[in-house]
């Protein structure tokens, strides 16, 4: 993989090293658009829809090898493949876990794929396991774990429950004004406190036995029977404020006086179980679906009961069965992989009339979510039901991005069908636009920062605001529509993205890695609605573009970014970040701007001619290994297995629509 090296000047990369005819590359970019749709055509279903892996961490293994340690199915014949795909995910140099390839090690999935290995039987000596031994203690030890970690040391006897944040269940009995509300928080987070409240009201534990024990992943041993008061170093903090409402609530809890724990349990209990129902598993996504099935089990349902039945068989489809070796995916993404593979087919020229784009079109019709889910507790204008939700199945949780998406897409294939349920979706998103003008995930909400001081909100999202890149792709989508500058949701809209433009001209990326997917989402919306390319800002977010692509034309930037702004756009060259900076390349400058030729040259001259046996592409796909996509920013990243091609057919086709015959630079 061509990795190169960002630039520190400010002059385009072509300039100097472009000498092709531009025919000859407009012959050469057709000619790969072509074999790339093949080879997007190639990865569709039957029924239509598209869904590529989903790659996460290692701590998808390790926690269902923890899950049923706690649940007593330690017998389960899997777990011993899925403990050899945990051993191929450990960096040999370090014996760390990692959340993507590349990066510092990570001390809770450390703490995590030792324990995993230990209770299927690896010894503690072999090499492997000493390494990641010997780094978990100069790490601090499995004391400095986050909070999510520590539920699972708890519940199998290897942390005091007084050590693990308190998730307290009457919170779901507190007034709708005050301001921790569960409605307040995101989506996920809601999905991962309710079932974490009955688990931190039961305390359940599994006894192991001792030699099975972690004792020597801690540099304290009598932190494990111990608690530890653990205070910031500013005395006066918000952080200090919630850890003391933390230690008094285990107080109030030992007292037993708890007069409204048994209503607020049961009313969580009803919580889960209805949000369960037109769902792929409770959230649709792999920490809640685990969560659910230990709180079930401390509320006394059985094996037995199909509530648990159905809990597991939803998280045992994220499976991936490879023979010897097992890994699961954190969710599916159908409907966002479709939306993105059908746009990007209309942007090849591939419009409705096209088999594969016909039959996507007519999949994505029949997910639209008509269902009122917890969207509904903050909008305030009526709204009639609709959008999209990521996965096959979530009808609690249609989200605006995924609507946006595949509204736009279903608007450029051209099917009357198509555009009704697109302009239902836009009237949705428009009910859900936030007062700062931004648009968020899942809800319509305002930024509450005083929340991430909550002790168990170190998953570093339990807020969902707006962000840049929602909302640029929303303007794009808004500007097929014929929505433009003189539209007061738009107006709002731009006023968030200039008031979030970074230093440099950037914007930060949410949902991918991390300034480019920002950057290339911002300004092609804002291109969309007719805001003039050639003011300042927008030329100051074009010579970042610049400043950070590589000297052959590509682009790369790694997660690193999320926790080192210094090193925004800067990583190994990937194919889907390629296109995302070749194409805001485009919206500013033009398809000719000689940045935006190296860009489209990199691409072709990195397209497989030939199926890659390693990597498992065809030929027309591109090979990233990297991980390119977010979930939660400094704790969770994602690898879209076809992120690869989506976006540099999105990429090639727009080049080759605007620099063809009857097309001009304005075009895009």
């Amino acid at each position: 993989m061509t990795t190169g090296t960002a630039r520190t000047d400010t002059t385009p990369a072509a300039e100097g090293g472009w000498t092709g005819d531009l025919g000859d590359l407009s012959r050469a970019a057709a000619a790969g658009l072509e074999r790339a749709v093949e080879a997007l055509r190639g990865q569709q279903h039957a029924e239509g829809y598209w869904c590529g892996e989903l790659e996460g961490d290692s701590i998808l293994q390790s926690e269902y090898i923890l899950l049923k340690w706690i649940v007593e199915q330690e017998d389960d014949p899997r777990l011993g493949r899925i403990a050899n795909y945990l051993r191929d995910q450990q960096r040999a140099e370090d014996g760390a876990w990692v959340q993507y390839p590349g990066a510092a090690a990570d001390l809770s999935a450390t703490v995590k794929g030792y324990f995993a290995l230990k209770l299927t039987g690896d010894d503690i000596n072999a090499p492997h396991m000493a390494k990641a031994r010997d780094l978990i203690l100069r790490l601090g030890g499995a004391e400095r774990c986050n909070t999510y970690t520590r539920f699972y040391l708890a519940a199998l006897g290897q942390m005091h429950y007084d050590n693990v944040p308190v998730v307290p269940p009457e919170m779901v009995l507190l007034p709708k004004w005050f301001y921790f509300h569960l409605d307040k928080v995101s989506a996920w987070s809601r999905t991962m406190i309710m079932p974490l409240a009955i688990i931190s009201s039961y305390r359940p534990i599994r006894q192991l036995a001792q030699p099975t024990g972690i004792m020597e992943l801690y540099v304290n041993h009598d932190y494990l029977d111990r608690p530890r008061v653990e205070i910031d170093q500013q005395l006066i903090s918000w952080k200090n404020l919630f850890l003391g409402t933390d230690r008094l609530l285990k107080v109030w809890q030992r007292t037993r006086i708890l007069p409204l724990r048994g209503a607020a349990v049961r009313r969580i209990e009803r919580w889960i179980l209805r949000h369960t129902r037109h769902s792929d598993g409770l959230g649709a996504i792999f920490p809640p679906m685990v969560y659910i099935i230990i709180a079930l089990r401390s509320l006394g349902y059985d094996q037995t009961n199909k509530h648990v039945q159905e809990a597991w068989a939803q998280l045992d489809r994220l499976m991936i069965d490879d023979g010897e070796k097992i890994r699961f995916q954190p969710c599916f993404s159908p409907v966002w992989d479709t939306g993105l593979a059908t746009y990007a087919m209309t942007e090849a020229g591939h419009g409705n009339e096209d088999a594969s784009t016909g039959r996507a079109c007519e999949w994505l019709i029949s997910k639209e979510c008509r269902f009122p889910g917890d969207w509904t507790a903050n909008v305030r204008q009526p709204v009639k039901p609709s959008g999209w939700y990521f996965e096959f199945n979530n009808a609690y949780y249609p989200d605006v991005d995924d609507t946006a998406m595949v509204a736009m897409a279903l608007h450029c294939a051209r099917g009357e069908e198509a555009r009704e349920a697109a302009k239902r979706g836009v009237d949705w998103i428009f009910a859900m636009q936030n007062d700062d003008g931004g648009w968020a995930a899942f809800d319509r909400t305002n930024q509450r920062p005083i929340l991430e001081h909550i002790p168990f909100a170190d998953h570093n999202a339990i807020q969902d605001p707006s962000c840049p890149d929602i909302t640029g792709r929303t303007l794009e989508c808004l500007g097929h529509m014929g929505y433009r500058t003189d539209h007061p949701a738009v107006d709002k809209a731009i006023g968030f993205i200039r008031a979030t433009q970074e230093p440099e001209g950037c914007w930060f990326g949410r949902w991918g890695v991390n300034y480019l997917y920002g950057t290339w989402q911002t300004v092609c919306g804002l291109k969309g609605v007719g805001v003039a390319m050639s003011d300042e800002w927008i030329l100051k977010a074009g010579r970042w573009l610049r400043d950070v692509q590589k000297d052959d034309g590509s682009f790369g930037e790694s997660a690193d970014s999320y926790e080192d702004p210094t090193l925004k756009g800067a990583g190994p060259a990937t194919a889907s970040q390629t296109a995302w900076g070749t194409m805001a390349l485009m919206a500013i400058f033009g398809a000719t701007d000689p940045a935006a030729l190296v860009g489209v040259k990199w691409l072709l001259d990195n397209q497989l001619r030939a199926a890659d046996s390693e990597s498992g592409d065809s030929a027309g796909s591109w090979r990233e290994d990297w991980f390119t996509g977010t979930g939660f920013p400094r704790v969770f990243y994602l690898r879209y297995h076809l992120y690869r091609l989506y976006f540099p057919v999105m990429c090639l086709g727009r080049w080759v629509r605007m620099v063809g015959p009857g097309h001009t630079n304005a075009n895009l």
